[in-house]
Order: C-alpha cells, then sequence, then structure tokens
C-alpha cells in the first residue's frame, strides 16, 4: 500500500517569544514494513540543526527558530510504501536491549486497577499468546472516546475513566504487559483508517515477545499493525515517544493546533 501524509502542527503565541528549540522524531522508521518514497520536514523560518539515530533506531532532528515569532508552523508531507508485516517489526537497527523496557514511568505505573487487569495474561500458552489475551482486555476496559482524555493521562487514569484515545490504550497495554514481565514500549505513527472518528496521527504498543522480537499491539483498532499503519518512532510512554518536542524562550502562552491526513494511493 502506498500512503500519503500530510501532517502540520502550528503554534502560536499570545505573545511574541525569543525563540524556539525542538527536536522531531518525524522520519518514519527504517524496517521491512514500510519504505520512504518521499518524506520532507519544514518548520516556518527554521534552521535545521544536527540529526541522529538514537539507541531504538529513531532519527531525531534538531531545529530552532529565532525570534520574535508569533506563530510556527511544522510541515510534514511524504509518500510511504507499506507492507503488511503481521505486527512483526522486523529489520529495525536498534541497540536498546529489550529489558529496558521493563521500567516504568509515571504514565504507564501500575495501580490496583491495572494489576487486575493484568491477570488477564495468566494462564497464557505463551508469551504471544499472552500479549493477545492483553490486549483483548485493554480493548475491553476502555472505549475509544475522543476527547475525554488530555495529553498527561495516564494509564491508571484512562482506565479508571473506562475510556480514551490511542494513547490511553497504549499506555495500558504498556502498563500490563510490563506486570507480565513482558517488554513493551509506546510506538508513534499515522493510520490510514476509514473510520471517521478515528485519528490520522496514531499510537499504539509493541511487546517483546522472545524468539520473535517486537511485535505490535493496538487495543484501540483491535489488531496488530498492518500496511495501513506508518511507524515513527518509540519510547517508555507518549511523552517519551513524542514526534515532537520543544520550549520556547519568552513569557507568551503557547497554543496548539495539530492537522492530519493520511490517504491511500492506488499503485
Amino acid at each position: 500500500m502506498i500512503l500519503n501524509v500530510e501532517h502540520i502542527t502550528t503554534y502560536r503565541y499570545d505573545r511574541p517569544v525569543r525563540g524556539v528549540v525542538q527536536s522531531h522524531r518525524l522520519q518514519p522508521s527504517v524496517f521491512d514494513g514500510q519504505r520512504v518514497l518521499s518524506w520532507d520536514v519544514t518548520v516556518t523560518d527554521g534552521t535545521r540543526g544536527g540529526g541522529f539515530r538514537d539507541g531504538a533506531g529513531d532519527w531525531v532532528q534538531a531545529w530552532s527558530v529565532l525570534g520574535p515569532v508569533s506563530e510556527i508552523a511544522v510541515t510534514v508531507r511524504g509518500s510511504v510504501e507499506t507492507f503488511d508485516t503481521a505486527g512483526m517489526l522486523r529489520g529495525l537497527r536498534e541497540m536498546v536491549p529489550p529489558e529496558a523496557y521493563l521500567r516504568d514511568t509515571a504514565s504507564t505505573r501500575l495501580d490496583a486497577g491495572l494489576a487486575e487487569l493484568a491477570l488477564a495474561g495468566q494462564g497464557a500458552s505463551g508469551d504471544l499468546d499472552a500479549a493477545h489475551r492483553l490486549s483483548a482486555a485493554v480493548t475491553a476496559a476502555i472505549a475509544y472516546r475522543p476527547g475525554v482524555t488530555e495529553a498527561h493521562t495516564t494509564a491508571a487514569e484512562a482506565l479508571a475513566k473506562g475510556e480514551g484515545v490511542c494513547q490511553d490504550h497504549a499506555q495500558a497495554m504498556i502498563a500490563v504487559a510490563r506486570a507480565n514481565n513482558l517488554p513493551a514500549r509506546y510506538v508513534s505513527g499515522y493510520l490510514h483508517a476509514e473510520e471517521a472518528d478515528h485519528e490520522a496521527a496514531h499510537a499504539w504498543a509493541e511487546v517483546f515477545v522472545a524468539g520473535l522480537g517486537w511485535i505490535g499491539f493496538d487495543p484501540a483498532n483491535e489488531c496488530c499493525p498492518d500496511a495501513r499503519y506508518i511507524r515513527l518512532g518509540s519510547g517508555l510512554d507518549a511523552q517519551d515517544a513524542a514526534p515532537i518536542r520543544g520550549t520556547a524562550r519568552g513569557p507568551g502562552t503557547e497554543s496548539l493546533k495539530v492537522a492530519v491526513a493520511v490517504q491511500s494511493v492506488q499503485q
């Protein structure tokens, strides 16, 4: 499948700021499930800084904008050919050992509710079966409902609400997988979805299964990632894997608007 992406993130400041520095994870991952045909990232009046591939195999790119500035747009446009690998992450070159993804974060920390949900992995026939059971349990426990959670909502809070978005499903999946001693991480990317209520900017979880490697699970859509997905990067949780991170120098209050479109192209 060939997918075209247009992703525009607009930052506005109620008072001009002296400058902005950002770190991007906006380059599609290099692995067997996708091939970049074209890809371009621009920042309004921005200067591209240094870039490097981190231990998880993600490309990290620095940008800076000199002020005074009241508005910045980060624009991503590109085309990616994707392949269905049944959720298996084959061909990604990384150096971080899977065990590093057993440690929790504030967003994925276990509470009583998550500990109870994690029991769904008990009695499984193996790690892969346990991961599938846990994904199904998260799907059943957290209904997909846009707008009911926010960027800093934790997995425990989303479970207590019983509803949330893909970020909440992914972080809950990570929490219960780690509770079963399965390394798990958060993945950011894009999804070509026909359902109008599913956003094109998407997130899911990857679980490490001995003998198979990293396998993606998307409880929000009750499936493993396939050719509809574009993978950008990963981290311990949503904040760690954020496609854009940065800081503005000045007293201005920041507001954010995001527009994402993913379209399938006839081959």
